[in-house]
């Protein structure tokens, strides 16, 4: 292998786990909301205030003021979401999707220069204003493991990253041991199968629901917040640009498992990391539009390529997407 080649593909794994980490936060968290039998198509919405919150609250007070600021606007966006479907029982899909709007519509608005200096300025009043208009925060720093980050080709990619791509992995491994290896999980999992036997069996069928949808929620605004320092440290509207609906299908990808759901997030974070080379080796140069799609084309090549190999039979909470009630 030259040293270019060797450099090249060095920077490809370095950034397919950096992108990877957006996915892999935001889809273990739904993957542990699937589980209890709740769908949040509204992860797109919840990703892109998670990342307003972080533009706004870094340029005010820092990042990890910014991180939790973020994970506590997802954790009530879930908490909206909880009372609409759980208590309410209104239909899941048409909750999420309205939840998807309103994150990308208000997260727009509180961008938007004017707004962004008000909403700076009230939040910290030592803070210049005309932070705001830069729409930059400074970076996550990368946080070096020693020798491990001189490692050739893997080193940079997993050990010389931010705090945030390490808290994914540990994250999905932590939600993998709560569902699989605790009492805890199990009758989590139980409310997502079959939540009339989980009920005559004793387990709380709402509170086990309002807190799976605020904890996959505070993810996706925790994913929204690395979106923004540590991965994009700049504010565009539409920042998240459908990626909420990619993690999304990569539960669908991980079997709802949070441990595969590492290697699928990855592995969407690769093809981000090739959408924006290919152009730099002279393909798609012309047609930037076609590469832009790749990630979504992937997205559904996999789906469909899933649903064959299961023979349509995929193997989802059987509860999915069903509200509960005990008179029923």
């Amino acid at each position: 292998m030259t040293f270019e080649a060797f450099s090249i593909a060095e920077a490809i794994l370095a950034s397919a786990i950096s992108a990877g980490t957006i996915y892999l936060i935001a889809s273990v968290g739904e993957c542990f909301t699937e589980r209890a039998g709740v769908i949040n198509l509204g992860l797109e919405g919840i990703m892109a205030m998670g990342a307003i919150t972080s533009f706004l609250v870094t340029l005010a007070y820092g990042h990890l003021v910014a991180i939790l600021s973020a994970a506590l606007i997802g954790g009530l966006l879930g908490l909206l979401h909880a009372f609409l479907t759980v208590s309410l029982r209104l239909n899941q899909i048409a909750v999420g999707l309205a939840i998807t709007w309103l994150g990308l519509g208000l997260s727009g608005f509180m961008g938007a220069p004017e707004v962004a200096r008000d909403l700076l300025r009230a939040l910290n009043p030592n803070v210049p204003s005309h932070l705001a208009e830069l729409k930059q925060a400074p970076r996550l720093p990368d946080l070096r493991l020693g020798p491990l980050a001189e490692t050739p080709i893997i080193g940079r990619a997993f050990f010389s990253q931010n705090v945030l791509v390490y808290a994914g992995v540990a994250l999905a491994i932590l939600l993998w041991f709560v569902l699989f290896k605790t009492k805890w999980g199990l009758s989590l999992r139980s409310v997502g199968e079959n939540p009339a036997l989980a009920d005559s069996a004793g387990v709380n069928i709402y509170l086990v629901r309002y807190l799976a949808v605020m904890v996959g929620s505070a993810l996706a605004g925790v994913a929204g917040a690395y979106l923004y320092i540590g991965y994009q440290p700049f504010w565009v509207e539409d920042l998240t640009r459908s990626r909420g609906f990619i993690a999304l299908s990569l539960v669908i990808l991980a079997s709802w498992s949070p441990l595969r759901a590492i290697a699928a997030a990855y592995l969407f974070g690769g093809v981000e990391a090739l959408q924006f080379r290919i152009p730099l080796r002279g393909f798609g140069a012309e047609t930037p539009q076609l590469v832009m799609m790749l990630p979504y084309v992937i997205t559904i090549l996999t789906l469909i390529a899933i649903s064959l190999a299961s023979r349509g039979r995929i193997p989802a909470p059987a509860a999915l997407g069903k509200p509960y009630s005990r008179e029923e």
